[in-house]
């Protein structure tokens, strides 16, 4: 099983792109149908910009309109977590990924079933692996998902 670690900041501000490393780094929001994959509707998985660790599989996506890519659920609840986010006048409950604490997004409970949420991610924090290069690019095990 892969390890997923964050690189360190020099690295980071290195490797990403000013937008992706103030999403992932300051919790900047990436503004609405902007994003590489806020429509994009091909099999495979999103993995976390910063460490690689693979987070949301489109069988889980949706179009929620909101101009982000929007997911019912995680590949594993275990991948994310969460905290109260107070920046705006409402209570939000802000995503992060697990390993490298990078900012994806926030999670509402306005979405479809079967989980009703709606965990709406900024694709600036997310790399997509299509399914058929997940073999080549290390993430294997992941194809099962396409196969239920």
């Amino acid at each position: 099983m892969a390890t997923y670690t964050k690189p360190s900041d020099a690295e980071l501000r290195e490797r990403l792109t000013p937008e992706q490393y103030a999403v992932t780094q300051h919790e900047a929001t990436e503004r609405a149908f902007s994003g590489a994959y806020w429509n994009l509707d091909e099999p495979g998985i999103y993995v976390d910009i910063v460490s690689g660790e693979p987070l949301f599989c489109s069988l889980d996506k949706y179009d929620a309109g909101c101009g982000w890519p929007s997911f019912t659920r995680p590949i594993s609840e275990a991948v994310l977590s969460t905290r109260t986010d107070y920046r705006l006048l409402m209570p939000r409950t802000e995503v992060r990924s697990k390993h490298a604490d990078s900012h994806l997004g926030h999670v509402f409970d306005d979405g479809p079933a079967p989980t009703g949420l709606r965990y709406c991610i900024n694709s600036a924090a997310l790399r997509f692996v299509p399914l058929e290069h997940l073999e080549a690019e290390g993430y294997g095990e992941y194809r099962a998902l396409f196969e239920r």
